[in-house]
């Protein structure tokens, strides 16, 4: 007994193939298989993926590109960059939130953020919306101040009543509203 006398069981070991759509006579006519028409009949369709009961993954994973509706556009600045306006003579003592804006070539409806990569060397006031908490230590060393801002300068320029820098570093009032409480009779 060789490779070459090697021979499929008797039986259906080896079934002939279905030719479909050869006519009504082969039992296998017309819609050849595929029932009435619909996307199951159609060239390319392919079953979806069916996990049973469980969540499918297309509906774990979350969207991408998703960004939210209320979120805060934040410009980010460093110490490094401070230091170097300084050297430049772009900034004197003081940096406010609009030097900011222009230094950064950044949007009225903008936040800023203070990081600490780098060194500071001269005693800076500035001004602005968040502060990490190395870049605090390395202004505060250097002999500066930090000031902060809450609202950003589309919004201050909107308060009524209240000169604009005062309208910056005036924190926001959350507001509560009022539920009518029913009365049972």
């Amino acid at each position: 007994m060789d490779l070459s006398s090697l021979r499929p069981a008797k039986g259906g070991a080896v079934k002939a193939r279905k030719r479909v759509g050869r006519g009504p006579g082969s039992g296998n006519g017309t819609t050849a298989g595929k029932g009435n028409k619909g996307q199951q009949a159609r060239s390319g369709y392919q079953r979806p993926v069916i996990e049973g009961g469980q969540m499918p993954i297309y509906r774990r994973l979350p969207k991408f590109g998703f960004t939210p509706p209320n979120r805060k556009a934040v410009a980010c600045i460093n110490v490094a960059q401070i230091q170097m306006w300084v050297e430049k003579g772009l900034i004197g003592e003081e940096i406010s939130v609009l030097d900011l804006k222009h230094l950064c070539n950044a949007s009225n409806q903008e936040y800023f953020k203070v990081l600490g990569n780098g060194e500071l060397a001269s005693a800076v006031t500035i001004t602005a919306h968040f502060f990490s908490k190395s870049a605090e230590e390395k202004i505060t060393k250097a002999g500066g101040k930090i000031v902060k801002a809450y609202r950003t300068l589309e919004e201050a320029a909107k308060v009524n009543g209240l000169p604009f820098e005062d309208a910056l570093l005036t924190p926001k009032v959350k507001i509560v509203k009022k539920t009518k409480k029913s009365v049972k009779s």
